[in-house]
């Protein structure tokens, strides 16, 4: 069991998993503040070095983690407000966001697995600008600047038979955007951060990284253009769950020895070591949770130009 690692796709947790020994780690910057009004609280984690980058796992960069506990609840004035705050970090991120821009989303995932389903999701309710503006012109809405929004679900490879990466090279190639939004689904450390976190991030996305599927990555350097990722954590490693179930059993009972806890781990990791778990009301969590991604979008490349 020594080369067992949970996975997570979160720089928080990435960060949060360093030992204490490497708690100063050179490289790395941490913010946090809490949107007391929206009960919103956000952390942004820098990776300014290479050897930082290293440690944690992750591309040098911007994360910022949106930690929203009831966004899994309806309420629609409350995932409006998280919208809102999306679009604001969204906008930070973006280069070159308060000019006219050409902008491709990307949304990654199987739309026939539910838990994998976000990123065509927040696809079906884009607010697309890039036919009519190339057709009729600016008028069309009104106004006197806006962004040609178009958008792409390249599907899995299993079904395609093509590289994601391959497929909106391509895309990237023919159309010229300036600048890429890819979302996707993530995967989590922590199941308090399941459906209830959002990571922005202008490092790009490598696809199906969380549970060990390795696909080429979604990046500036292979892209050519700025890439901003945005992901939910919508499953759990199981081995995690067992992990924090036996952890809370070793502090609850103090008689159960070292020997005997560690053995329990490696026999139940053995078996779970390739399953994801995820709530049992995941359908309805992703069509609400992804309604709030694509309203984030919208009004921060969709509306702020809107004149």
């Amino acid at each position: 069991m020594e080369n067992f690692q949970m996975r997570t796709d979160l720089a928080l947790e990435a960060r949060e998993s360093i030992t204490e020994a490497d708690s100063e780690l050179r490289g790395v910057r941490v913010e946090e503040y809490d949107l007391e009004e929206e009960d919103i609280h956000v952390t942004k984690v820098m990776i300014d070095t290479k050897n930082a980058a290293k440690a944690m796992g992750k591309p040098m960069g911007i994360y910022v983690t949106m930690e929203a506990p009831a966004m899994v609840e309806p309420d629609d004035g409350y995932h409006r407000e998280i919208s809102c705050c999306l679009a604001q970090e969204i906008l930070e991120l973006l280069p070159g966001a308060e000019q006219e821009q050409s902008i491709l989303v990307v949304g990654l995932g199987n739309r026939e697995v539910t838990a994998d389903a976000l990123g065509p999701q927040v696809v079906d309710n884009l607010f697309i600008t890039r036919h009519i503006v190339k057709e009729y012109g600016k008028a069309a809405y009104n106004c006197e600047r806006m962004n040609q929004i178009s958008a792409l679900e390249p599907g899995v490879m299993a079904k395609t038979g093509m590289e994601t990466a391959e497929i909106v090279k391509g895309v990237v190639a023919e159309t010229e955007p300036d600048a890429l939004i890819v979302i996707d689904a993530l995967a989590a450390r922590s199941t308090k951060r399941l459906n209830r976190t959002i990571q922005i991030t202008n490092t790009g996305i490598q696809p199906g990284s969380g549970v060990g599927n390795h696909r080429n990555a979604l990046t500036q350097e292979s892209l050519g253009v700025p890439v901003i990722a945005i992901g939910i954590p919508t499953v759990v490693d199981a081995a995690t769950i067992v992990n924090d179930a036996l952890e809370k059993l070793l502090e609850e009972e103090k008689s159960l020895a070292g020997a005997r806890f560690k053995e329990r781990q490696k026999l139940s990791f053995a078996e779970l070591n390739n399953m994801y778990m995820t709530g049992k009301d995941i359908d309805a969590v992703i069509k609400r949770v992804s309604f709030t991604v694509s309203e984030g979008i919208n009004i921060a490349i969709g509306e702020n130009l809107m004149a």
